[in-house]
């Protein structure tokens, strides 16, 4: 904790000392306008500013245990990742939304190995709500390259698990389209949605390509 207070504390002078840090900031105050809208998992390993090169301003962040999105309208009740969404989409009109899934996931490896969460009731919940049934995540998608396509990302990790992960992201991607204000925009060729997905060990990028169904690298 104490080298963050150090960073922290020393952060003001170093935007003051250089001119471009300066201007860069001082726009910031009057405003945002980000480049997308980034979904991805609350792991502290997955830091999408350094594998994307983000600047602030550029990323309007969502992070959920396993990078889940909730079904719109799920249970009637309003939630901090809909406001998000909607805030992302419909006021700041992000031209694109990532959702971005990783290799070695401790929400999505958790869910599809059976393991007991009965000490963690409100991941165990939030899993069991958010996430598909582990038959769906690990069974054959039928797709051409199901799983093999991400061979790079699978070499230090559980295949079943960066298999289940991408299976996740394709249906956190079709859960967005049942917003109605994505559906929309998307219909209108204003929004493009991606899915990706991040290899922790190695820092290879996978995207999916909706026509082949597949990852492959970016």
């Amino acid at each position: 904790m104490q080298s963050f207070i150090h960073h922290a504390r020393d952060f003001h002078s170093r935007v003051i000392s250089r001119a471009d840090e300066r201007e860069t900031f001082g726009r910031l105050a009057h405003g945002q306008s980000p480049e997308a809208l980034f979904i991805t998992c609350s792991d502290s390993r997955v830091v999408p500013s350094i594998f994307t090169g983000a600047r602030p301003g550029q990323l309007f962040e969502l992070r959920t245990a396993g990078n889940a999105v909730p079904p719109y309208g799920a249970a009637e009740r309003p939630s901090g990742e809909a406001a998000t969404i909607e805030y992302a989409v419909c006021v700041l009109q992000v031209p694109d939304i990532v959702v971005c899934g990783h290799s070695h996931c401790g929400a999505v490896g958790a869910w599809v190995r059976g393991d007991d969460l009965a000490a963690v009731p409100a991941v165990h919940g939030w899993l069991t709500s958010q996430l598909a049934e582990p038959a769906v995540l690990t069974r054959g998608h039928g797709g051409k390259g199901e799983t093999r396509q991400a061979d790079a990302a699978e070499e230090a990790d559980e295949p079943d698990v960066s298999a289940a992960v991408q299976r996740h992201v394709r249906a956190q991607l079709e859960r967005l389209r049942g917003y109605p204000h994505i559906a929309e925009r998307e219909a209108a060729g204003q929004l493009r949605l991606h899915g990706w997905f991040y290899a922790v060990d190695t820092g290879l990028v996978l995207e999916h390509h909706a026509g082949t169904d597949v990852f492959l690298p970016l």
